[in-house]
């Protein structure tokens, strides 16, 4: 029981990976509130999520939208209310926005503009609702879901790769600025999941995205992609006691050995595991 009385909200908890970072961390003992847009989808997720959690375990839930300023700070109150404390905060929410080049006749500004308030404003609102509590608690965590799009270009969702790339420098210097207070902050690739994403590409992205792209995801489709059960037990690590001081790191589900990072915790006061510019001698090129 990693998370055994700690209390954790998690955002865009209502399907995919969110839900099941919500049922490993009921599984691990800890109290939990989702959030999502969908009232139908989150009333369900909530029925759905019952059957794992013990007598002495909360678990509620609030519409909210993220981008929205007041909704977030409607459910941080009601996790207040509801546990008195809350020890780890989930950003999870995240959509594509638009899927077309920005130079297409029919470009999407306003869902473009949309993934950035999703994606990077979600959760800067959502920081700025915890963060004062796990001050005045002298601990906290914080872990923001990143993606593919925060590592590599992806031609045709300008939107979502700037906003993952943006949430991980987001999670960098936060990090830096959080650490007199023990809060640790820290982002996470959960790996090519066949979530909710990836079925909009597949019905929404083509002639949009790239062909390369677009054959990519029917590729992860087929295969079944990464399991979000990776992710999830990745968000119970670091929520826990067990890597109190592992902060300001983008480590990625599926290929990071990141079971033992506390015990690397030396090591990790460095560019391990950031981003950051790639030299010629990187490639062992000189120029």
């Amino acid at each position: 029981m990693k998370l055994l009385n700690k209390a954790v909200a998690i955002t865009g908890g209502n399907q995919g990976l969110g839900f099941e970072i919500a049922k490993h961390c009921l599984l691990e003992g800890a109290s939990v509130a989702i959030c999502a847009r969908n009232d139908d989808l989150l009333k369900n997720a909530y029925d759905d999520l019952t059957q794992y959690k013990k007598e002495h375990q909360l678990l509620i839930y609030r519409t909210a939208d993220v981008s929205d300023h007041d909704d977030v700070e409607a459910f941080f109150k009601l996790c207040i209310d509801s546990f008195g404390k809350v020890d780890v905060l989930v950003n999870n929410a995240g959509i594509h926005g638009s899927k077309n080049s920005i130079y297409d006749p029919d470009f999407d500004m306003v869902n473009w503009i949309k993934a950035i308030n999703v994606n990077l404003f979600g959760a800067l609102y959502m920081c700025l609702a915890f963060v004062p509590h796990f001050k005045r608690n002298g601990s906290g965590k914080i872990i923001n879901l990143s993606g593919g799009g925060a590592t590599s270009p992806m031609p045709g969702m300008s939107a979502y790769a700037a906003s993952k790339a943006a949430l991980v420098r987001f999670t960098e210097t936060i990090a830096l600025e959080l650490k007199p207070y023990n809060i640790d902050v820290n982002a996470i690739a959960p790996g090519a999941m066949n979530t909710r994403l990836l079925d909009d590409v597949l019905v929404n992205g083509k002639g949009k995205v790239t062909d390369e792209y677009y054959e990519k995801a029917l590729k992860q489709k087929e295969s079944g992609g990464t399991p979000p059960s990776k992710g999830a037990e990745l968000c119970v690590y670091l929520a826990s006691d067990e890597c109190n001081g592992v902060t300001g790191k983008l480590i990625s589900a599926v290929w990071d050995d990141w079971k033992n990072l506390h015990k690397h915790i030396p090591d990790l006061d460095s560019d391990i595991y950031t981003l950051r510019r790639i030299v010629p001698e990187d490639r062992g090129i000189s120029f």
